[in-house]
């Protein structure tokens, strides 16, 4: 039986959940496929925006694994818990150790999105780029902050690196980061790392590796030192 068909309503059932729904109850085990985008919206009623963000909320929280070009397919019982584990690593961390741990790895992933990134990749970034300039609020900013570095993590082509990704940005989530002090609503239009980011793009777009490792890397420390002043 189809499990999205037992809605009542699949135009309001919301999209998250109805996915969770579809692999817990469907009897699909760690390694399976799910359904191709096409079925899954035909069956949801939904849009492929939100699909996509569905889709992309449960890859965060350790559910699934998407391939470009492949599928998108179910992690084990065991990553499904990554969370739980990720905020307790966080209860051990302090702010100052996450960005070092930044800085030791993302430079790494920035350059081998230089060598590999797809268009689909860079198309993402540049979005993400976009949308941060556009953000009218800082809670905006942040989260197109997060997709331009996580557009990045994809334009390495390398599952591992995601993977290692997706756990340090969900590491830094769960650190107290203590209170930051806002003087505005939204970045300023000169904001910092409006500019940085854009250099790291443009060096990856320039398949430039070396350029994007050191971009990223002073990028990281820019904001490390306007968070702790040194580090």
């Amino acid at each position: 039986m189809n499990i999205l068909a037992r809605s009542k309503n699949p135009e309001e059932t919301d999209a998250k959940s109805a996915l969770r729904r579809l692999i817990t109850e469907g009897q699909y085990e760690a390694g399976d496929r799910l359904p191709s985008e096409r079925d899954l919206i035909r069956e949801l009623g939904i849009s492929r925006n939100t699909l996509r963000k569905a889709l992309g909320d449960l890859e965060r929280d350790g559910m699934i694994w998407r391939h470009v070009g492949k599928g998108t397919f179910v992690n084990s019982p065991q990553e499904s818990k990554t969370p739980d584990r990720l905020a307790f690593l966080g209860r051990q961390l302090t702010p100052v150790k996450i960005m070092r741990a930044r800085l030791a790895i993302e430079p790494a992933i920035a350059k081998e999105a230089a060598i590999n990134a797809s268009g689909e990749a860079l198309s993402k970034m540049y979005l993400a780029l976009d949308r941060e300039r556009a953000a009218s609020s800082w809670k905006m900013y942040e989260e197109q902050d997060d997709e331009f570095h996580r557009a990045i993590a994809r334009g390495s082509d390398n599952l591992l690196l995601l993977s290692i990704f997706d756990e340090l940005n969900a590491v830094r989530r769960s650190v107290a980061w203590g209170k930051v002090t806002r003087t505005s609503e939204k970045p300023s239009n000169d904001h910092t790392s409006f500019a940085e980011h854009e250099a790291i793009a443009e060096a990856i777009a320039a398949r430039k590796p070396s350029d994007a490792y050191d971009l990223m890397h002073q990028h990281l420390r820019s904001v490390s030192a306007r968070l702790f002043e040194e580090i």
